[in-house]
C-alpha cells in the first residue's frame, strides 16, 4: 500500500511537471509565432514541445500519471507569491515562461535518474535546446520599445537656429523621440549634452536615444543608445546595458534588418531612404528600402530614416512606414516646429 501510494504521488509529480512544461513551451511558442511572426523561432519551439511529449511518454504512459492526478488535493494550488500575477513586459511573460518550463524539465530530469539515464539525459538536452530558445524570444521582444512616429536628429552644426530652440521648437510640433547626433563630441561635453537635453524633454515624457556612444547612454542615464553596423555589437551591448537601455541598430536592408531582429534590437533604423550629407557613403535606396525590410521584421519598431523631408513623408507612410526619423530638414530650418507639424500631417493623411 505504502508502495502504491508512494508511486501514485510520483506520478502526480510528473503529472504537474509535464502540464508546466508544456504551459511554458506553448506561451514561448504563440509569443513567437503571433508576436514575433518567426516561423522558424515558432517551429523550433514546436518541435521541442513534441520531444518532449515524446521523451515522457516513453518513460511515463500517459494514462497512468493522468489517473493519479488530484488537483483538488494539490496543496501547490494555495502557494502564492507577490510577484507571481505580475508582468512589467512582454519579455518578462517571456522570461517566466521559460523558468516555468526549464524548472519543469529539471524536475522530470531528477525523476527519470530513478530508473532510467539515458532518459535523464535526453530531457537534460531539452532542457539546454529551452534555454536558447527562450533567449532568443527574450532578445527579440527587447525592451519593448514603442513605435515612434517623428525622431528629431539632433545635430548642432545642422541647427540655423540655437539647438536648444530647435529643441523646444521640436518638441512643439510633436516629436516623440530626440536622438542626440553629435559625432565628433568628446565624451565629457556629449555627457553634458544629453544631460541637457533630458532636461528639456523630461516635461515632454519624450525619450532621449543617444547615437553611438552606450558609455555617455548610461552614464546619463538616457533612454537609449543607437548603434551602427560598425559600432559595438547589440549582444556585446546588452552585456554591459542588459535591459536598462532601448538598444536601436541601423540597417541597410532585409539582411542586416532580419540579423537586427534576431541580435534584439528594440527598433531598427531603415535606410537611407534618400540622398543624405550625413551618409555620403551609402548609396541611397529609395521607397523599395521600407517595402523589402518591413515583411522581414514582423512588429518590430523602425524608423525610415536618410534625407526626408515632410514632402516626402507621404511616400514613406503609403509603402507602410509607422515611423520616420529627420534631422537637417528639422534642424536647418528657420521654422523647426511647422517641419516637425508637417511630417506628421503627412503621416495621417495618408492610410496604407
Amino acid at each position: 500500500m505504502f508502495y502504491n501510494g508512494r508511486l501514485m504521488s510520483l506520478n502526480r509529480l510528473i503529472d504537474a511537471a509535464l502540464n508546466r512544461g508544456g504551459e511554458g513551451l506553448r506561451t514561448l511558442e504563440d509569443i513567437a509565432r503571433f508576436i514575433l511572426d518567426d516561423i522558424e523561432l515558432s517551429g523550433s519551439l514546436k518541435g521541442l514541445r513534441h520531444d518532449l511529449r515524446v521523451v515522457a511518454a516513453a518513460l511515463w504512459p500517459a494514462g497512468n500519471v493522468v489517473w493519479s492526478r488530484n488537483t483538488e488535493g494539490d496543496v501547490g494550488t494555495q502557494i502564492d507569491t507577490p510577484t507571481e500575477h505580475l508582468r512589467s513586459s512582454l519579455a518578462s511573460v517571456a522570461a517566466a515562461a521559460t523558468r516555468r518550463a526549464a524548472e519543469a524539465i529539471r524536475s522530470l530530469e531528477e525523476v527519470a535518474k530513478l530508473n532510467n539515464f539515458a532518459a535523464a539525459s535526453d530531457l537534460e538536452r531539452l532542457r539546454y535546446r529551452l534555454y536558447d530558445l527562450g533567449a532568443s524570444v527574450e532578445r527579440r521582444l527587447g525592451t519593448g520599445s514603442s513605435q515612434w512616429r517623428l525622431c528629431l536628429l539632433l545635430t548642432e552644426a545642422a541647427c540655423q537656429l540655437p539647438w536648444r530652440q530647435v529643441l523646444e521648437a521640436g518638441l512643439a510640433g510633436g516629436v516623440d523621440c530626440v536622438q542626440v547626433r553629435e559625432k565628433h563630441m568628446d565624451a565629457r561635453s556629449m555627457l553634458d549634452r544629453v544631460g541637457e537635453v533630458m532636461d528639456i524633454c523630461r516635461a515632454t515624457g519624450v525619450p532621449v536615444i543617444v547615437n553611438d556612444r552606450l558609455d555617455v547612454a548610461l552614464a546619463a542615464g538616457a533612454a537609449g543608445v543607437h548603434l551602427g553596423q560598425t559600432d559595438l555589437p547589440i549582444g556585446e551591448a546588452r552585456k554591459q546595458c542588459g535591459r536598462r537601455l532601448i538598444v536601436g541598430l541601423s540597417t541597410h536592408g532585409p539582411a542586416e534588418a532580419v540579423a537586427a531582429a534576431k541580435a534584439g534590437a528594440d527598433y531598427i533604423g531603415i535606410g537611407p531612404i534618400y540622398s543624405t550629407s550625413t551618409k555620403p557613403n551609402l548609396t541611397a535606396a529609395g521607397i523599395g528600402r521600407v517595402a523589402e525590410t518591413l515583411p522581414v521584421i514582423g512588429g518590430l519598431p523602425h524608423l525610415a530614416i536618410g534625407g526626408i523631408t515632410p514632402e516626402l513623408v507621404g511616400d514613406l507612410r503609403a509603402a507602410g512606414a509607422q515611423g520616420i526619423a529627420v534631422g537637417s530638414a528639422i534642424c536647418g530650418s528657420p521654422d523647426p516646429e511647422g517641419v516637425a507639424t508637417a511630417c506628421l500631417r503627412s503621416q495621417s493623411a495618408v492610410h496604407p
